[in-house]
């Protein structure tokens, strides 16, 4: 099939890019950032685009049979940009894909959508209550592809826990850097919380699904995530305990944690935004029964086999992501006044 992968030269577009490709299938990568990776280059179309620009869109789209929309401007962007990003370029590519005939189209979406839940676990009809502008931009996305499925296009949702793999950095980068050096991992509170993750290649199983089964099947929204997971701190523990320096998973108190986060986010002297410090210390997890009994979705990783797994790429690849940083997943996030925080563990 000739699929059309948006955000193709992210986190998630790269390894959905291998996967697709190893599965015999024709790639497209549209992407405002350049596609660089050696390995994939010269194997698929490459289309440096915005997904707000209507133009790029309908030229990505010509002879497509699957689009899988990944695309979003993240939290640590500007308010402006992550709902012109991920509202108004999902209302760009919906309309094209309607005019172009495409058979499918494949939003991944978040777990964010459902905010601070009053219980766990979570199911795709409990109530949605974004967080921040990309909770609630994640929510209105949903809402426009909810009017195409309604005209006839099948749409599947994906709502995803947060995924680590290879090529993922972000927040995690913090979690590798400190244990690669040696020290102990400060948590916002006990760590005792349950906390669901998910490897990217198990998301790319159930995306992929949602491209070849039926389409009364996929034409669904669903929840996806690991299905063995234990407490934040004793998943976090493993990659310590892999690292080999004996160190361990610090408790901090919560709430005095969490405000000054607040003080050094406001200052911008953290890389750590709300929905992390405010959620962290948090129970989440969602229920993958919808997924396991439509899609046959069956994760293979649990949270300490994704997060190693993870690791072991981040150690193997340091150099070559050495000073650089933003605001990606792809890249390490500025860890500012943390940096010296990293002292004393």
């Amino acid at each position: 099939m000739n699929f059309l992968i948006t955000g193709g030269a992210g986190f998630l577009g790269i390894n959905l890019v291998r996967y697709l490709h190893s599965h015999k299938n024709n790639v497209v990568s549209l992407d405002i950032v350049k596609f660089d990776y050696p390995d994939m280059n010269d194997k698929i179309k490459i289309i440096t685009g915005d997904i707000r620009d209507t133009k790029a869109v309908d030229e990505a789209m010509k002879n497509i049979d699957v689009v899988i929309h990944t695309a979003a401007a993240l939290p640590l962007y500007k308010p402006e940009d992550i709902f012109s990003t991920d509202i108004n370029g999902t209302k760009n590519l919906l309309a094209s894909a309607e005019k172009n005939n495409v058979k499918r189209f494949i939003h991944i979406s978040s777990t964010a959508v459902y905010g601070i839940p009053d219980h766990h676990p979570i199911f795709e009809n409990d109530k949605l209550d974004g967080v921040g502008p990309y909770g609630k931009s994640k929510i209105l996305a949903e809402e426009e592809c909810a009017k195409y499925r309604d005209k006839g296009m099948c749409v599947s949702i994906i709502r995803p826990k947060s995924f680590v793999g290879p090529e993922r950095l972000g927040v995690f980068d913090l979690l590798y850097d400190w244990a690669y050096d040696g020290k102990g991992f400060p948590m916002i509170g006990s760590g005792n919380n349950i906390y669901q993750l998910l490897d990217v290649e198990d998301l790319c199983d159930a995306i992929y699904a949602c491209a070849t089964l039926d389409e009364k099947k996929a034409n669904d929204t669903f929840n996806i995530g690991a299905k063995e997971y234990t407490t934040m701190k004793e998943d976090y523990q493993s990659v310590l305990d892999y690292a080999g320096y004996g160190k361990k998973i610090v408790a901090l108190p919560e709430k005095p944690i969490i405000f000054t986060l607040r003080i050094l986010e406001a200052f911008k002297l953290s890389p750590l935004y709300k929905w992390v410090y405010e959620t962290a210390s948090k129970d989440s997890f969602v229920s993958i029964d919808k997924a396991e009994k439509i899609l046959g979705y069956k994760p293979k990783y649990s949270n300490k086999d994704a997060l190693v797994r993870n690791y072991k790429w981040y150690v193997e690849h340091k150099e070559e992501f050495r000073n650089k940083s933003g605001v990606s997943h792809r890249v390490p996030w500025k860890q500012g006044i943390l940096r010296l925080a990293k002292m004393f563990f």
